[in-house]
């Protein structure tokens, strides 16, 4: 029975959505794997992994690294290897990226590493020799990562893998065996999942391609989903660039007035994109009028004042057009609603709200419903809110929703779902006595 009940719990189905967090808690960095049901309004954490480092960046992705152990498994089995996954990757103060697999439950170790492939090969060692370890057994433990504190001088910049702490990644899913990563250390790094990550060599493992197109920390990065070879990168050296992969020399880019905290692609104009600020603004520019030298002036298509402090999220919603979220060190979540008219761009604030996530690091719309926000912040809390349950934003976004054959289903409530804190089950025990 109790066998039972807990693969019940372990289940999921194809109405649930899966979000997956970074958090440290008590100085143990971790990853949790959160199950959220929309039509019960139910979230729960449904397994966690610990990290051997501060987690600093995630990105979701679908393609099997090929060095990972469940394609070892699979190449030991007699079997092809798997054309989809469910894989997570995480870049941390360390230099490495690690890449979870999001359907093994108390994993101990990632299933891959992009660094250093000595370094890849001795954690698939590792890997296999605990497996045989607990198959001996009968059984898997959970054993506790201690994080790692060590002081390094400043390295060199090394064509083959990051010297320094990763801040930002971005998956290509056009060309899924790609991952772009971007570093402290002031590179872009552009890493191919399909070839062996643990072999040594000019010719084998480490990044296929390296690009140093900032001066200072690379900060953020993404893929131009319409125009997949194309590359958006932002810097603590106060540009945004933008450039082809495979011509990186032709890069354009603007000098913009604060560090950079976030950039965005526009998914509805494949020429256009956002960046959000240290300074508390969000500029949108088009590519198009960018110079190749960022000193020159550029104009951007529009400037909004979004936050008392840096706007740290930055999401554009992919169901419905010139619709944003942002979310900043002044602990709020904003939602804006972008019109343009006669070459006019007009930009208004729908909502906003604190979610009692502290000041906010991460928002993000979910890829199934239009208007349903996941957000993160200093207070290791996850909050999930439902937009649709504002009258305002029903009302504000309506022809929008109704374009794009959006059909809102009625909720009760003030829209926010989130999992209770220990200090808040302990103070519900204490009413319910």
């Amino acid at each position: 029975d109790d066998e039972e009940e807990e693969q019940e719990q372990l289940q999921i189905y194809g109405t649930d959505n899966l979000i997956v967090i970074a958090k440290t808690e008590d100085e143990i960095p971790q990853l949790e794997v959160y199950v959220y049901d929309e039509k019960s309004e139910n979230i729960y954490v449904h397994h966690d992994f610990l990290l051997p480092s501060l987690p600093l960046c995630l990105e979701w992705l679908d393609f099997p690294p090929a060095s990972s152990s469940s394609s070892s498994r699979r190449r030991q089995q007699g079997q092809g290897p798997s054309s989809t996954g469910n894989f997570i990757a995480v870049g941390t103060f360390e230099p490495e990226i690690e890449i979870w697999s999001l359907d093994t439950v108390d994993g101990l170790f990632p299933d891959a590493i992009l660094g250093r492939p000595d370094k890849t090969k001795q954690l698939l060692q590792q890997q296999q020799q605990q497996e045989e370890e607990d198959m001996e057994n009968g059984s898997s433990s959970k054993k506790k990562k201690k994080k790692k504190k060590k002081k390094q001088a400043k390295k060199e910049v090394n064509p083959n893998y990051h010297v320094d702490a990763v801040l930002a990644l971005s998956w290509n899913r056009s060309y899924r065996n790609l991952l772009a990563s971007a570093s402290a250390d002031t590179t872009v790094k552009l890493w191919d999942l399909s070839r062996d990550l643990t072999a040594s060599g000019d010719e084998s493992g480490g990044a296929i391609r390296s690009f140093q197109v900032h001066r200072d920390k690379v900060q953020a990065i993404q893929w131009n989903i319409m125009d997949p070879s194309v590359l958006l990168t932002g810097s603590y050296d106060r540009t945004v660039k933008t450039f082809d992969s495979r011509a990186p020399d032709g890069s354009v880019g603007a000098m913009l007035g604060a560090d950079v905290e976030a950039v965005r692609w526009d998914p509805w104009d494949p020429h256009c994109f956002f960046v959000s600020l240290e300074n508390g603004y969000v500029l949108n520019f088009d590519a198009r009028t960018l110079s190749s030298d960022p000193a020159r002036s550029s104009s951007t298509r529009f400037t909004l004042f979004a936050h008392d402090g840096a706007v740290s999220a930055l999401d554009v919603n992919p169901h419905i057009p010139g619709c944003l979220v942002t979310g900043g060190t002044d602990k709020l979540v904003k939602i804006w609603n972008v019109n343009e008219t006669g070459g006019k761009r007009d930009v208004s604030l729908v909502t906003s709200r604190d979610l009692d996530v502290g000041k906010v690091f991460t928002a993000a719309w979910s890829p199934d419903d239009a208007l349903t926000i996941a957000a993160g912040g200093s207070k290791g809390k996850l909050q999930i809110w439902d937009v649709g349950a504002n009258a305002g934003a029903r009302k504000t976004l309506a022809t929008k929703l109704k374009n794009a054959s959006v059909a809102l289903r009625e909720k009760t409530g003030d829209g926010v779902v989130g999992v209770a804190s220990d200090d808040e089950d302990d103070e519900e025990e204490e009413e319910d006595v």
